[in-house]
């Protein structure tokens, strides 16, 4: 391991900083920072910002050549939170850009666990004679990028599940009345949750009984808007389980023209399936032994495009999420309301018989939102 020097870790902490400012535009593409550094000076500094645009790394040799200072990367050291790519994708190799470079070194916080990449921009940077120094703040680059990591690593995206409750644990009235159990500062919060999702998964009952959009609300997104205009915005894919394939085109979220995926254990009826407007795609998956649909093969399909997914949903399906061990964190939004013992419940269980059986949940940040509470919890699996 490299013995890190001060400079080293103020270059890689500003380019994690860099590479934070493309959480909610680079989906599904990783978050990356890069900076140029020659004797202890900036010479050029970047951030990847959507997918199928420029890399870090490129942003920042573009931010070198701006600057006139192109002379100075035969000196320049490279750091950078992720392993320079190596293949060609909708953009060249990065690998290749900082070796026609000529840089002298390049630091790298993070191997890339893309197989395509994995160790081969390190191999490339170093048969080209660059020296490579790999692990200068992993821990925080990491965090950077845990939902693309699991995709490369598992196939299946990080799974968040938000829910809100009042202080006894009840989601609604017992006549369904839930409008707003949370203030709106809470419920802005939840708009910037889903701006950092690929995917936004609900059930059927949620649609019939709520009828949302389910989109991201620029309006509401507060200090957001002034780093993100309306279109840098990506709206997360929504996705709504419905195994009897029971919805119809008439309700609201099918009048916002971002993409829909329809999952059902049947097809839709011809008649119906017509009516769907492009935007909306169908995709018929097996039924688990509840006849509902089987989330493991869910979670493996739209691990093929996404790194994150968020479960916005009632009791059962949130429940079953949590049950068979794919939630990996919860968000749960605490009003200060009490709903009385006959609401309904936050989350359809098992009714465990033993402690050793009981999910593992560990709180990771608790803080004010508004007039509510909201803690984060990392969810494992039961102890064996």
């Amino acid at each position: 391991m490299p013995q890190w020097s001060t400079f080293d870790i103020e270059m890689m902490s500003l380019a994690i900083s860099l590479a934070e400012k493309g959480r909610y535009t680079t989906r599904p593409n990783p978050n990356v920072g890069c900076v140029m550094v020659v004797d202890g000076k900036i010479i050029g500094q970047g951030f990847h910002i959507k997918a199928g645009g420029p890399h870090a790394e490129i942003h920042a040799l573009q931010d070198v050549e701006a600057r006139q200072l192109q002379h100075l990367l035969p000196k320049a050291t490279a750091y950078v939170t992720l392993e320079p790519c190596s293949h060609f994708g909708r953009t060249p190799p990065c690998a290749k850009a900082l070796i026609e470079a000529n840089v002298a070194r390049v630091v790298v916080s993070q191997m890339d666990a893309n197989p395509q990449v994995s160790g081969n921009g390190i191999r490339m940077l170093e048969a080209a004679g660059i020296k490579v120094d790999v692990g200068l703040l992993t821990e925080s680059a990491s965090k950077l990028n845990i939902g693309f990591m699991k995709r490369m690593t598992t196939g299946f995206p990080e799974v968040t599940v938000k829910l809100a409750a009042s202080i006894d644990g009840k989601t609604a009235l017992s006549n369904g009345v839930s409008k707003w159990i949370t203030g709106p500062e809470a419920r802005a919060d939840v708009q910037k949750l889903r701006a950092r999702h690929c995917a936004l998964v609900t059930g059927v009952e949620t649609i019939l009984a709520d009828d949302p959009s389910l989109n991201v609300r620029y309006e509401q997104l507060g200090c957001l808007t002034d780093k993100l205009s309306f279109e840098d915005v990506k709206q997360p894919l929504r996705v709504v389980l419905d195994s009897r394939a029971r919805l119809t085109s008439n309700f609201k979220l099918f009048s916002i023209e971002t993409p829909i995926l329809l999952v059902s254990c049947v097809d839709y009826p011809t008649k119906v399936s017509q009516e769907f407007n492009n935007h909306v795609s169908c995709i018929t998956i097996g039924a688990n032994a509840d006849g509902r649909v089987d989330l493991h093969a869910l979670f493996s399909y739209l691990g093929k495009q996404c790194n994150s997914v968020l479960i916005e949903a009632g009791a059962c399906l949130a429940g079953s999420v949590i049950q068979n061990n794919l939630a990996d964190n919860l968000y749960l939004y605490q009003a200060m309301k009490i709903l009385g013992s006959h609401g309904r419940n936050l989350m359809q269980l098992d009714d465990y018989q033993t402690m050793e059986q009981i999910p593992d949940v560990e709180l990771v940040d608790s803080r004010r939102v508004g007039a509510d509470q909201r803690m984060i919890f990392n969810l494992n699996s039961p102890a064996s």
